[in-house]
């Protein structure tokens, strides 16, 4: 199956074998195949274009190598037969899957979900649950139960810390603030998962003379400052509002955190949203 799909393409769950290219899976086959993963990527396509494709893609394949998958001609084979089948109209969210056990890769079609321009952040920081942080794959469900739990409370996201308390990221993004005229971001050597985005950020910092820096911060030290939560979905999401008091993230007397104005994000929302290119044709 190498055609691409169309704009009235359905989501599903397709399997590839280099026999035969990427298959639709049958229904009876989708709860099995919804098990651990060992790697997997994923990225916005809106009207066949997306942003940095390219370096999801060398972090995918790098991905499956660190989990001993397919021999790398395997995973160039499969790269250009999924490309090929990405719809090239409407917004979609795809998913590359490398599963557990079978070493399957597999191209998982959603549709994309609503777009949002800001996020409510829940003001408890969370322990970080992963056991391989580097990695997107092998730790979606325990940072969807973070999520969820953020929810639950009545924001969007949640944050990760590690045992000092120290920001992290967030459940589903990378985590940057701002902090007077520099673009901060947790500690080097932190376990975080190389955002695509966050990479795309601090680069034109760089180009454009801002000073980049790492910073030790719990999510106290976030109040007031402009934060935001970046990723190949939503882009920029400046947060906008703090969830709960703040007790819980270590500011005396349980006062409720308030978040900084957002007087960069549109600018650099504007520049992001330039970014995407044509995806190749195969």
């Amino acid at each position: 199956m190498t055609a691409q799909l169309t704009a009235g393409a359905a989501e599903g769950l397709l399997t590839w074998t280099p026999s035969r290219g990427l298959t639709v899976e049958p229904e009876s086959a989708r709860t099995v195949a919804n098990g651990p993963l060992l790697a997997a990527d994923s990225w916005l396509v809106r009207e066949g274009r997306v942003r940095g494709y390219g370096r999801h893609r060398e972090r995918f394949l790098r991905a499956c190598a660190e989990s001993d998958g397919p021999a790398p001609r395997r995973l160039v084979e499969f790269w250009h037969d999924m490309t090929a089948v990405l719809p090239r109209t409407g917004e979609w969210f795809p998913r590359v899957e490398l599963a557990a056990g079978s070493l399957e890769l597999r191209l998982r079609l959603r549709h994309a979900p609503p777009l949002g321009s800001e996020v409510r952040l829940w003001a408890a920081g969370q322990p970080d649950p992963r056991t391989l942080p580097r990695r997107k794959g092998p730790d979606l469900d325990a940072l969807a139960r973070v999520r969820g739990r953020a929810v639950e409370e009545g924001a969007q996201e949640g944050i990760l810390v590690d045992s000092s308390g120290t920001v992290l990221e967030s459940a589903t993004a990378s985590v940057l603030w701002w902090e007077d005229d520099t673009l901060c971001l947790p500690p080097a050597g932190s376990p975080l998962l190389p955002g695509i985005t966050s990479g795309l950020i601090q680069e034109r910092a760089v180009r454009s003379g801002i000073r980049v820096a790492h910073r030790k911060r719990t999510v106290a030290e976030l109040a007031g400052r402009e934060v935001w939560l970046v990723n190949a979905l939503h882009g920029i999401r400046p947060v906008t509002s703090w969830i709960g008091n703040g007790a819980r993230a270590g500011i005396g007397n349980g006062e409720a955190m308030t978040a900084g104005p957002a007087t960069r994000a549109a600018e650099w929302r504007n520049w992001l949203e330039k970014l995407p290119e044509p995806l190749p044709n195969m």
